[in-house]
């Protein structure tokens, strides 16, 4: 059960709680139903917070209207191809340098920053088969440095295996110059911003309609 928790196999698990007749189990009725949120673990046991179906209605539903894109990377709506080389790279761990942050072989093609954003799948070690997001990439001596957003459930070793995909920070200046994928854009980059709100007339223009 315990790596099952570690796992994330519990997440979001739907549950159900039902009464029933132990006479006739055939007799029941269901009382409520919801999922597992957020688990809290103990020397000796496990606490599961169990959200109602009331929680679905705090979701985001349907496209916002920002000025980042809003599409995930390589998805229907986004297009680029994540099989690219220049998008897709496989490495393995050199070094541990915290629980977090280690250097990486085989990446010595990208620049630095070229993965910041984005995701981390392991193909061997511990944490085979769980991904993980890239918080930075940096480059040290021609030595890739990749630091991640949350430590793994488990430790990271050296000649742990990855295949780690490019990122993006969803501005429009980034979809272009870096996917040249700006038709694809999902955002809208030319919405006021909330300085729009502070502004008031005068006679150096700005109010003619064109883009701020």
């Amino acid at each position: 059960m315990v790596a099952f928790i570690l796992d994330g196999r519990w997440d979001n698990a739907e549950v159900e709680v039902w009464r029933v007749n132990w006479a006739d189990t055939s007799q029941r009725v269901l009382m409520r139903r919801g999922a597992i949120g957020q688990i809290r673990r103990g020397r000796l046991a496990f606490v599961a917070e169990v959200r109602s179906l009331a929680h679905v209605l705090g979701q985001t539903v349907g496209r916002t209207f920002q000025a980042t894109c809003d599409a995930a990377l390589g998805d229907a709506r986004c297009g680029v191809d994540l099989e690219d080389p220049a998008v897709k790279g496989t490495g393995a761990v050199i070094d541990l340098l915290r629980d977090r942050a280690f250097t990486a072989s085989g990446l010595g093609g990208f620049a630095s920053g070229w993965f910041t954003f984005g995701t981390l799948d392991w193909t061997s070690g511990a944490n085979a088969g769980r991904r993980t997001e890239v918080l930075g990439h940096d480059v040290t001596d021609g030595i890739a440095v990749l630091t991640l957003l949350e430590a793994p459930v488990r430790a990271i070793a050296e000649g742990d295996a990855f295949t780690i995909l490019a990122g993006c920070d969803k501005r429009m200046e980034t979809c272009g110059a870096k996917f040249a994928n700006t038709a694809n854009f999902r955002g809208f980059p030319h919405i006021p911003g909330q300085d729009a709100v502070l502004r008031y007339a005068t006679k150096d223009g700005g109010h003619e309609g064109s883009v701020l």
